[in-house]
């Protein structure tokens, strides 16, 4: 069975004018489409059609699980955020509120420490909110196509840290790219992951 490149949640302009409809387009119908119709192209004949797209990334090594790993962590990037206009951003409430005032000291202490780390990262990559197997929550930023989804952890938040992601609206300016991005968050997303 192929893997089908998922439809964005919303229409490319919707988290305008955080990330243009242009922006939007490229990401998701240039560079995500690429790296699912690699992966279909590498799977094709072997036992990995027959997996979902988190198996292909656990078992597959080389470029396969580098294409299978980007396709996922692009994918939930894509679901990670949501138009402002929709109530993207604000604040996250409830039990994800508590579990990062408990772990960052508050919500703006995780921002900040979130923030550190994705301009900290060289080249491009990913940044996460984890939560690790004992449950308490962690930051990590990966290089390249690195995906905590291989290990124990899991992934609650991704920023993509390619620079596909930021570069059309912010130029080199991740910093600013990164304010864009808290202000489309999905919070009910990322808890419902939690």
């Amino acid at each position: 069975m192929p893997i089908d490149l998922p439809a964005l949640p919303y229409d490319r302009t919707a988290l305008e004018p955080h990330l243009s409809g242009d922006a939007v387009e490229r990401h998701h119908a240039g560079h995500h489409r690429a790296h699912v119709d690699a992966l279909n192209a590498m799977i094709a004949g072997t036992a990995f059609a027959e997996l979902a797209l988190e198996e292909i990334v656990r078992k597959a090594q080389g470029a396969m699980a580098e294409h299978a790993a980007q396709a996922w962590s692009t994918g939930l990037y894509w679901r990670c955020l949501k138009p402002a206009a929709a109530g993207g951003g604000g604040e996250p409430e409830g039990r994800l509120a508590e579990a990062l005032a408990t772990a960052f000291g508050s919500v703006d202490a995780f921002r900040t420490q979130f923030d550190e780390a994705a301009l900290r990262g060289f080249g491009s990559g990913w940044a996460w909110l984890l939560r690790r197997d004992d449950g308490r929550l962690a930051i990590a930023v990966t290089p390249h196509a690195v995906t905590p989804l291989t290990g124990p952890d899991t992934p609650l938040l991704a920023c993509c840290l390619w620079e596909h992601a930021y570069l059309p609206d912010y130029g080199e300016n991740r910093g600013k790219y990164l304010e864009a991005f808290w202000k489309l968050v999905d919070w009910e997303f990322v808890a419902s992951r939690l």
